[in-house]
């Protein structure tokens, strides 16, 4: 019995410390994707919002020839 709790703990104190490095990974990745779009000068908010406004022309433009 005892080799039972021993194997669950042990198992569980495994699976909490993956999920600990799973989420410093994903905010690592956000601190990095941040950091390339504040030290890119605006070159990239730039072909961001030229892309969104691409898909907005596209979506009025068919929402013009359904009505």
């Amino acid at each position: 019995m005892k080799e039972i709790l021993e194997y669950l703990k042990a198992r569980y104190l495994s699976e909490k410390a993956q999920g600990m490095v799973e989420y410093a990974l994903i905010v690592a990745f956000i601190v990095g994707v941040a950091a390339v779009v504040f030290a890119s000068n605006g070159s990239f908010s730039q072909a961001v919002n030229a892309g969104f406004d691409k898909v907005k022309t596209s979506v009025e433009a068919i929402g013009k020839t359904k009505a």
